[in-house]
Order: C-alpha cells, then sequence, then structure tokens
C-alpha cells in the first residue's frame, strides 16, 4: 500500500509541475491579435515565426498595406517593433498579429522573449 501511495504522489506531482512548466506564456489581450489562421494566397504579405526565426526576415510592402504574422511554432512569441510603434503581446502557438502600415520607411522589429529574433519591413 505505501509503494501505491508513493507511486501515486509521485504522478501528481509530476502532472502538476509539467501543467506550470509552459514557457510559452499567455497571450496578451490586443485587437489585432486572432486564433485564426494567416490568410490565403493571394491575401495580405505574410511573415511564419517558426523554429525561432521570422520567415522571411525581411518583407517589403506599399504604404497602406497589412502584414500578417503566424506563429507556427511551439512557443509564446512577440512581433515587436524597435520603435515603439506596434507590439504584438505574447502571441501562443497558432495566434496571428496583423499590423497595416501607413507611411514609407523601413521597420525593424523583434521578438523580446528571444532576443536573437529580429525582421524589418520595408514601406515605400
Amino acid at each position: 500500500m505505501k509503494r501505491l501511495t508513493t507511486a501515486l504522489f509521485i504522478l501528481v506531482v509530476t502532472i502538476a509541475l509539467a501543467a506550470c512548466s509552459d514557457s510559452g506564456g499567455s497571450a496578451a489581450p490586443a485587437a489585432s491579435t486572432s486564433q485564426a489562421p494567416a490568410s490565403p494566397a493571394g491575401g495580405p504579405p505574410t511573415v511564419a515565426i517558426k523554429d525561432f526565426a521570422f520567415n522571411p526576415a525581411g518583407t517589403s510592402v506599399a504604404a497602406g498595406s497589412k502584414v500578417t504574422w503566424t506563429n507556427s511554432d511551439t512557443t509564446a512569441h512577440t512581433v515587436t517593433f524597435d520603435d515603439g510603434s506596434a507590439d504584438s503581446g505574447n502571441l501562443a502557438p497558432g495566434s496571428t498579429f496583423d499590423h497595416t502600415f501607413a507611411t514609407a520607411g523601413t521597420f525593424a522589429y523583434h521578438c523580446t522573449i528571444h532576443s536573437q529574433m529580429h525582421g524589418t519591413v520595408t514601406v515605400s
């Protein structure tokens, strides 16, 4: 009986620790974040977030265009613009973030959770 009780205790603790160890964070509320997949071909330009990278890392669009980022990774990421103009908050796996670029310029962005992740959007 003592072995069964010990085994049950270890199982419960293991399950509790696994539930608490998700490093993905929680999705921050943001009006431009949704759980829908990115637009199909012919829609707005898309950037995939996969394998701890933005792909493509560089995107070019015309002023007034919308770009959609889709988190296809297994953990949360952010799309945070270096100039502070936009921030997705934490994007859970499967989430998307849209941003419309009104003016021309080059807009650098990064993931605040994973400092090696960088990208740019060039707007003409």
